[in-house]
């Protein structure tokens, strides 16, 4: 039983940590994507994070048969799509959008969970998710809301939108696949194999980057995506999943918009606006309807 509440304590830690790492990374992305094109940074940091792993892994490679093909179609979904999902928004939109849209995925993964993994239905759910749905509505249209419209803007932020549902799709796979894999091995093979399908369009944008001739500016975005965001955060992610309810790891992201903020306006100066903060404030009201048990967030089993 101590063992048991010992993976616990460990498994919220690295969900925390994980989200700090991802919360921050949203305005260095952005301010790296000046210099580095969307296709090479995700092809990079997710290839180069699979060979620093691959020491660690050489001897444990093997994933049991039947979860191949999800291990497949989740390195698709976290990996080819969802990334570049998410640097094209970043692109389009400030950055302090990311995680607020970002949060709204417990909603969805609640909602997933309940169907496809048979996990307990809260009647508040309903309720919770057109409340967080008018947040997130809020700042997809936040441009519009504050008189500066454009459609990039708004394009941005639902490309945001759509990275994700990539995420609670992710979310969901990666609870079946770490039951009976190790979770290190899981992140090796969803690198490597979802960085694959990037490289015709790493080809295409090469014509316009040469990594060779990277400037401080965009090493700076490669190593923290590499080392932080990829490796490290993706291994405490799947870590955490296999010990923490699927439904429950989505709550981590509350963290992510205090460790975006801290680093996005010293970096990129980017402004706290009022239809921020309303639509920032519906997304996590919907949660808490939603979930209807702050008394019991995740998080108090650190103290078990």
């Amino acid at each position: 039983m101590n063992f048991q509440l010992g993976k616990i304590r460990l498994a919220v830690l690295a969900l925390i940590l994980a989200n700090i790492i991802w919360g921050a990374s949203f305005p260095i992305y952005k301010w790296s994507l000046e210099v580095i094109p969307p296709f090479s940074f995700a092809f990079f940091r997710f290839f180069i994070g699979a060979l620093i792993i691959l020491p660690f892994v050489i001897k444990f490679l093997k994933i049991t048969r039947e979860d191949i093909p999800k291990l497949i179609l989740v390195s698709i979904v976290s990996v080819t799509l969802q990334i570049p999902l998410l640097f094209f928004g970043l692109q389009l939109s400030p950055s302090i959008n990311a995680p607020i849209i970002i949060s709204s995925g417990p909603i969805f993964l609640i909602i997933a969970s309940v169907i496809f993994l048979k996990e307990k239905l809260k009647y508040k759910v309903l309720i919770g998710t057109l409340v967080s749905l008018l947040g997130v509505l809020a700042i997809i249209l936040r441009p519009f809301l504050e008189g500066g419209f454009t459609e990039f803007g708004v394009l941005g932020n639902f490309l945001i939108f759509a990275a994700t549902l990539c995420g609670v799709v992710q979310a969901l796979i990666l609870k079946e696949i770490t039951v009976k894999n190790d979770p290190l091995t899981v992140t090796f093979w969803m690198f490597l194999i979802g960085s694959i399908p990037l490289i015709p369009a790493v080809i295409w944008e090469s014509s316009s980057f040469n990594l060779l001739q990277i400037n401080t500016q965009g090493a700076i975005g490669l190593i923290y995506g590499i080392v932080l965001a990829a490796v490290l955060a993706h291994y405490f992610l799947a870590f955490g999943i296999k010990f923490i309810k699927a439904s429950e790891v989505g709550v981590f992201t509350y963290v992510d918009p205090i460790a975006t903020i801290l680093v996005a306006v010293p970096l990129l100066h980017e402004a706290i606006t009022f239809p921020y903060l309303i639509g920032a404030l519906l997304v996590f009201l919907g949660i808490f309807i939603a979930e209807g048990r702050v008394h019991y967030h995740p998080v108090h089993k650190l103290k078990a």
